[in-house]
């Protein structure tokens, strides 16, 4: 009927209007994609695909994966000393060790562990345990007794040793050492004398790290200690040190042992030397009838063969 015909065209108009406001919301949509800021702005992770080409939300800029941690002594200079068994033309026996004071790692010979008798080098750990225990009592020593510290390390006086040995406990003393310092080779002597202190380079190297961290002389008297160490001088100035150019044997902090063992007929000679970034010990032994210079020469000698090549 006439009243219910429609014109062509006229059921196209709605279906017109729709496809337009489709258009209209595409356009806003893409447009809110480009705004910076906008939460439909896509990021590069969302932009990432997987080995197949799809779409994931997974991120794989290599900066923002977990990166593995790198050992602690990847970054560090390496020490000036190379781990190497020795074949040095040196009568007797000998041994060495270097500890690294950043990583704790400790190189050497393979008889590092083996001990002999400290002769003087222990005199450092008895200047330290005095006065690590004058500072926990709340005492100050007074300058006659830092006076006497003072030729005990750089002069090596024996008088004066033996009066702050007994002073500080005796074999007490080494058991102290033992145990604060974390050695594992040493001994107390069999006489409970200083000089007999049985010690082996590892553990001489462990002496230097802790006089140098404060556990031997305390945080009170550790930079005056190293101070006096640095200024050994006379016949006690020899080994490890002279190793070095003149420049830098200015900042090695030392205490040397030297005795000769008629009981034993042997010759000892002992070498501790503290670095900017190291420890070092080296033992020698051998006749008597050797006399001292050639053990004196062999500390510094072993320790030249250790040294790295100058670049």
């Amino acid at each position: 009927m006439a009243g219910n015909r429609r014109r062509p065209g006229s059921n196209q108009r709605p279906l017109t209007f729709a496809a337009v406001a489709v258009v209209l919301v595409g356009l806003v949509l893409v447009s809110l994609r480009l705004v910076p800021g906008s939460p439909l702005r896509p990021t590069a992770a969302s932009h990432s695909t997987g080995s197949g080409g799809r779409s994931t939300n997974a991120p794989t800029d290599r900066n923002s994966r977990p990166q593995p941690t790198p050992s602690p002594s990847a970054s560090l200079e390496p020490l000036p000393f190379q781990a190497q068994e020795l074949d040095l033309d040196i009568k007797g026996w000998y041994a060495w060790s270097v500890l690294d004071k950043r990583t704790g790692e400790i190189i050497g010979s393979k008889n590092m562990g083996e001990t002999s008798t400290t002769a003087s080098m222990i005199k450092s750990w008895i200047v330290a345990d005095y006065l690590r225990r004058a500072a926990e009592a709340g005492q100050t020593p007074s300058d006659a007794k830092l006076a006497d510290a003072t030729q005990i390390i750089r002069d090596s006086d024996n008088t004066r040793a033996e009066q702050f040995y007994n002073g500080v406990g005796r074999a007490a003393s080494i058991k102290r050492l033992i145990s604060t310092c974390k050695l594992t080779d040493s001994k107390v002597a069999s006489d409970g004398g200083w000089s007999r202190t049985m010690l082996s380079p590892r553990d001489t190297a462990r002496l230097g790290l802790c006089i140098d961290d404060g556990r031997a002389a305390g945080p009170k008297w550790t930079k005056w200690l190293l101070n006096e160490m640095r200024l050994v001088r006379g016949v006690g100035d020899f080994g490890i040190r002279k190793a070095f150019p003149t420049k830098v044997q200015k900042t090695i902090a030392i205490k040397n042992g030297w005795i000769d063992r008629q009981r034993e007929q042997e010759m000892h000679i002992n070498c501790l030397a503290i670095g900017d970034t190291w420890t070092m010990g080296v033992m020698v032994r051998y006749p008597i009838n050797m006399g001292y210079d050639y053990g004196m020469r062999n500390c510094q000698k072993i320790t030249e063969a250790l040294l790295r090549p100058a670049t």
